[in-house]
């Protein structure tokens, strides 16, 4: 047997069953929540957050073009630095209007890019200044969610993360595949100029 419906009747049917899909049961603003508990919310919100995860990917693999010993301190003094940017940022109210993701991507790329020669003290500074203002601007942001907890979770990760990426490029050594780097950091400055534009195109 045959169901037969005129074409106004099964658009309006798909129009309703598309507007129900659509429909939010809850909205929670730049917050990853994984239904894990507070650690894996942290986990998630990094992993699921390009402003913070690609500047750590960049000095991962600036890290990694210097050498095994400036990868060993942005692997252990990013994640400290992170946590104490953001227990700070837990303490205090409000975020600041300047777009600090867009000028950590031009920074971080372009050291990628120009492949600078630094000392591992260098690298110590930069993973530093990078985790107190990242963490700080997570901090602030996870007030209203999962919290120290979740900073905790952010830690872990940027530690498998920094280790995997610089360890993988120390590894490198052919010249062209020095130079794959170089281009991932040009691809990083370009995505900062984009945000940089976007946030003071009003």
């Amino acid at each position: 047997m045959r169901i037969h419906c005129s074409r106004t009747a099964c658009r309006a049917g798909l129009t309703v069953s598309f507007a129900f899909l659509c429909w939010p049961s809850q909205a929670a603003a730049h917050l990853v929540t994984t239904g894990l508990g507070p650690v894996y919310d942290g986990i998630g919100h990094l992993l699921m957050t390009p402003d913070d995860l690609v500047p750590v990917l960049a000095l991962a693999l600036f890290a990694g073009l210097r050498g095994a010993t400036s990868g060993r301190r942005a692997l252990f003094f990013l994640p400290l630095a992170w946590l104490t940017g953001g227990l700070a940022g837990l303490m205090l109210q409000g975020l600041p209007a300047f777009p600090v993701p867009a000028l950590s991507f031009l920074v971080m790329g372009a050291l990628v890019a120009a492949d600078l020669r630094m000392e591992a003290r260098g690298i110590t500074v930069l993973a530093v200044g990078l985790g107190l203002v990242h963490g700080f601007l997570n901090g602030a942001v996870l007030q209203q969610g999962p919290g120290a907890l979740g900073l905790i979770g952010i830690m872990a990760t940027l530690f498998v993360i920094v280790a995997l990426v610089s360890a993988f490029v120390v590894s490198l050594r052919r010249p062209w595949t020095r130079i794959v780097v170089r281009v991932a950091g040009s691809w990083i400055v370009a995505s900062g100029i984009l945000m940089l534009g976007w946030a003071f195109r009003g």
